[in-house]
Formats: structure tokens, C-alpha cells, sequence
């Protein structure tokens, strides 16, 4: 894929950039790329914060999200048994090794460009870059197809597509192959994520949701962690395609722990999958995604980012007027006319807009400021995973205040970005690490009641579906991050351009987060906080989308 001649202003290192998850975090999930072959290894907890943020999101789905999304939908029974634990552990493993996929290429990129394989600047560039726009371009689709054509096998599907694209990279003699393979797996781990959110919620009751949600969580989190560790460790003592090739027999041990310990559940009732509309919102989102991953590289106001931007807008706009029109569209999107749902996608994006603008320069300082090694760097990033995986029980016993939950969750965000950005080569870890404490509990303290207006704005029989919008505002709030951030450091040049640069970077992108998270907190009415009342008490929906046998069903659930 021809790339022009990226800005060399940077130190190499610099122009490393973070991948998305997890969403988990895939998410993660999101922009994350480096610039040239001689960069140094480049990933924050991009896997590990998109990942375990994705999952503080989907953990978040807790007391009022469980409870509201609980219902059974088109005549499915509501369950009755708790999860079996062979199952979540199951589902989790499922999740973590996604999500470690997110993270663990970044750190295998010094040797990727002095491999056999020659890869220009541009093809490290899309290396990275393929599983993400895969990943985050399907993730609505994938989620809808799970719904309506069987969770279990969307995610034994996911699996296989997952482990053929390892294959295919770690056999990989050249560029092109190792591309492809790259693209293959983020087109499964965007089958995996969804459906394994969507399963915990059709087998758990409302009693039982909130600890197998947490759980997940934890696993979006040591997903990433994971992928830092082993692309560090990997990326020092092992040869590249160790990492491919590995994945390849623990995705088949995983597709037989699901083939017996996962059971089938409910599929919704319409069965059109609507291709035409898959189409267009897939091909929307790839070109909108491509412009903001791009944008530094080519330039804003290029012809390509442009035209980016303007086919991007231009199919989403033709899939809203598709969608409209359909009667059995893949979701509609007057659901988007509730402030609720837009305020919870709007903080989402926010929150992962705020993370991964600090992903970027992360690793990049704690390796070309600090002097750390690699393996190092994965260890150091551990904090930014602390607070995403335990704060998130806390926020689960305010389900009734999502405004103040969610408004000091952002806040501390903008708050540890700032504080982040005063470090400097005499800044002493410890410090640093406090920032990254701070930054980690206002995700893990806001994601989970904005999954809650998310997940309670759909009916539950689109649970998959559900989790694909939440991940895909993840995602796009990632990359833009990135984007931003890359932007701002790209204007420093020379020896110092990363220290010079990263502490007005990291200001803007932190006062951009407290100006969306007031945003954010407007749009998060009352009126959001009565309905999410009413949702629990009654099992009714009051939102678009949700007639009336939507509630009844939802009431019997809830009984």
C-alpha cells in the first residue's frame, strides 16, 4: 500500500503509534501504527487500556444496565441459573487473547523492520494498522450478526478467522501476507468481542450479572497487560513470528472449551442481516477511520484525507437513509434520539479519546526519555491497568447517579492527562505512576454507567449489537486521540521533539476531555436517570426501539 514519505521530524520512537482494543480492548482498539522501520517499540497499554477499558465498560454493565437489559426479548425465556463458571472462564480467555493481540504487535515492531521481509515505513504503518480498522469497522456488524444468527457460533467463527489470520502472518514471505493475515484477525477478534459480552448477558441473571461482567473486565484488562508482557518479552528473546504462531493452537484449545462449555442462546427474531446496510455502515466507518489514522501522516487537508472524510460521511448518511427505510434494518438509528444514548457514546469516545492520546507518547517515553527496555516498559505500564479492572465495583453501587459517576470519572481523566503532562527525564516513576493511578480509576470509574446508556437504550435481544456501538464510539475516540496527539507532536522537530512535545500535546488533549466530559455531563439528564429507574423497577423500555412487546418481554424478564 503506497504511503508517501512520512515526517521525519520525529525521533523514531515518536513515531510509534498505539493500537486500539478491547476492546477490549480493541479495541481497541484503535490507532495505533508506527511510522518506521527503525521506530522503537511502541505501544503504551494501547491493548491493555483500550482493552481493560473496553472492559470496564462492558463490567460496568451492572445493577441497572443488568437488570435493564435482562428481559428476554421476541419470546426467549429469561434465564434462571447462575453462569457456570467453566463458561466465564471460558468467555474471558476468549476476550483476553483477542485483546493481547491489540497490544503485542507495537512491541515487535523494531524487529519487524529489520526482518527478511523489508517492510517500508508504510507497510509497518498498515501491519498495525489492519487489525485495528478490521477490528473497529465490523464490530456493529459482527455484534448484529451474533444476534441474529447465533452467539456461539459468531464466536467459534471469530476463533477460526482469528487463528487463520495468525497462520497466515506467521507464515507470511512478504509484506502483503503479513498484512492480510493482520486484517483476517481483527476481523475475528471483532467477532469474539461482542458475542462473548452478548453471551454473559443472555445467561446471567440480574443477581449474578454484576460479578461475571466484573470478571470480564478483569480479562479486557490482563488481556492487554498480556500483550504488553509477551510482545515485550517476544520482541527481546524470540524471533516476530513467535507471537503469530502461538496464537494459532491456543485459538483451536479455546474453539473446543466453547464448543463444550458454552451453550447457545436466543437468537432475535428478524432474520434479514440486511447486507446492503452491513456494506455501507462497514465501509463508512473503514474510510472514516482510515482519515483519522492517516490524517497525520498525509496531511488534514490532503486530497486523500479528504476524500476520506467526505466517502465516510457520505456512506454512513446513505446507510441512516437505508436504514430508515428498511423494515428489518441492521439497527436503527432514531435510537440516537434519545440525549441519553448520545451522551453515553459522546463520553465514551471522550474517555478513550483522553486514553489513548496518552498511549501514544506513553511507552515512547518510558523508552526514549527513561531509557527503559521493553520488557520494562510492559511491566511499567501495570498502573493504567489498576484502576480499570477494580474501580468499576465501586461505581456499580451508584447505578441510580450516572451524572456525578460519570462526570468525576471523565474529570479525573482530564485531570491525570494534565498531571501527566509535567513529566519530564528528571520526573521519578513513582510520580509518574500516580498519574497513570489517576487516569486508570476515572476510566474504571465512568465507563461503567456509560455502558448503562448504551446497553439500556437497546432492546435485549441486541446485545451484540449493543456492545458493537459502545466499542465502535471506543474506537473512534481512540484513533482520533491518537490522531490529535500525533498532530500536536509532529509540530516539534529535533533531538528533544518528543520531550518538547508531549506536554503541550497531552495539555490540549486534556482540555479538550474536560470541555467534552461538561458536554457529556449536560447531555446526561435526569430525564436519563428516571428512565434507567424505570427500566429496573418495571423491566420496560422507554427508549426508540422499544414497543411494546419489548417491555412486556422485558417485564417478564425482570420478574
Amino acid at each position: 500500500m503506497p504511503s508517501p514519505a512520512r515526517n521525519s521530524g520525529l525521533p523514531a520512537d515518536s513515531r510509534t503509534r498505539n493500537s486500539p482494543a478491547a476492546t477490549p480492548g480493541a479495541s481497541h482498539g484503535s490507532a495505533a501504527a508506527a511510522r518506521a522501520p527503525g521506530d522503537g517499540p511502541g505501544d503504551g497499554p494501547g491493548g491493555g487500556g483500550a482493552g481493560s477499558t473496553a472492559g470496564s465498560a462492558a463490567g460496568g454493565a451492572t445493577g441497572s444496565a443488568a437488570e435493564g437489559a435482562t428481559g428476554s426479548a421476541t419470546g426467549a425465556a429469561a434465564p434462571t441459573s447462575a453462569l457456570k463458571r467453566a463458561t466465564l472462564l471460558t468467555l474471558c480467555a476468549c476476550v483476553l487473547v483477542a485483546q493481547s493481540m491489540v497490544a503485542a504487535i507495537n512491541l515487535l515492531i523494531p524487529q519487524l523492520g529489520s526482518s527478511s521481509l523489508h517492510l517500508t515505513h508504510s507497510d509497518i504503518l498498515w501491519t498495525v494498522d489492519a487489525y485495528v480498522i478490521a477490528f473497529a469497522g465490523l464490530l456493529i456488524p459482527a455484534g448484529a450478526l451474533g444476534d441474529r444468527h447465533g452467539r456461539k457460533g459468531a464466536l467459534l467463527a471469530g476463533l477460526a478467522l482469528f487463528a487463520a489470520g495468525a497462520a497466515t502472518s506467521a507464515l507470511a514471505t512478504g509484506p502483503a501476507l503479513l498484512i492480510a493475515g493482520r486484517g483476517l484477525s481483527g476481523a475475528g477478534a471483532a467477532l469474539i468481542t461482542p458475542a462473548t459480552l452478548s453471551i454473559l448477558v443472555h445467561l446471567t441473571t440480574p443477581e449474578h450479572r454484576a460479578r461475571a461482567l466484573a470478571s470480564w473486565t478483569l480479562a479486557i484488562g490482563l488481556g492487554g497487560l498480556a500483550g504488553n508482557l509477551g510482545g515485550g518479552l517476544i520482541g527481546q528473546y524470540l524471533s516476530w513470528r513467535a507471537l503469530f504462531a502461538v496464537m494459532v493452537p491456543l485459538a483451536a484449545v479455546l474453539a473446543a472449551a466453547v464448543a463444550l462449555a458454552v451453550p447457545r442462546t436466543a437468537r432475535a427474531a428478524r432474520g434479514n442481516p440486511d447486507p446492503l446496510g452491513t456494506v455501507l455502515l462497514t465501509a463508512g466507518l473503514v474510510a472514516v477511520l482510515f482519515g483519522i489514522i492517516e490524517g497525520p501522516a498525509y496531511g488534514w487537508g490532503s486530497a486523500r484525507i479528504v476524500a476520506a472524510f467526505a466517502a465516510g460521511a457520505l456512506l454512513v448518511a446513505l446507510f441512516a437513509r437505508h436504514a430508515l427505510r428498511s423494515p428489518a434494518p441492521l439497527f436503527d438509528p432514531r435510537v440516537f434520539a434519545r440525549p441519553r444514548l448520545r451522551a453515553a457514546t459522546l463520553g465514551t469516545a471522550t474517555g478513550f479519546f483522553g486514553l489513548f492520546a496518552l498511549f501514544y507518547v506513553n511507552s515512547q517515553y518510558l523508552q526514549g526519555v527513561k531509557g527503559y527496555g521493553a520488557a520494562l516498559t510492559g511491566v511499567a505500564i501495570v498502573p493504567l491497568t489498576v484502576g480499570m479492572a477494580l474501580v468499576p465495583k465501586l461505581a456499580a453501587r451508584w447505578p441510580d447517579r450516572p451524572r456525578p459517576v460519570i462526570g468525576g470519572g471523565l474529570a479525573l481523566i482530564g485531570l491525570g492527562l494534565l498531571g501527566a503532562s509535567t513529566a519530564d527525564a528528571g520526573t521519578p516513576y513513582p510520580l509518574y505512576a500516580c498519574w497513570l493511578l489517576v487516569i486508570s480509576a476515572g476510566t474504571g470509574l465512568s465507563m461503567p454507567a456509560l455502558t448503562v446508556g448504551v446497553v439500556t437504550s437497546l432492546p435485549p435481544h441486541q446485545a451484540g449489537l449493543g456492545s458493537g456501538l459502545g466499542t465502535s464510539a471506543r474506537e473512534l475516540g481512540a484513533a482520533l486521540g491518537v490522531a490529535v496527539t500525533g498532530t500536536v507532536l509532529s509540530a516539534h522537530r529535533g533531538a528533544h521533539a518528543l520531550s518538547d512535545g508531549m506536554a503541550p500535546a497531552l495539555r490540549i488533549v486534556a482540555l479538550l476531555v474536560l470541555a467534552a466530559t461538561a458536554a457529556v455531563v449536560a447531555g446526561y439528564g435526569r430525564d436519563g436517570g428516571r428512565d434507567g429507574g424505570r427500566e429496573r423497577r418495571t423491566g420496560r423500555r422507554t427508549g426508540p426501539g422499544a414497543g411494546p412487546g419489548a417491555g412486556r418481554d422485558g417485564g417478564r424478564g425482570a420478574v
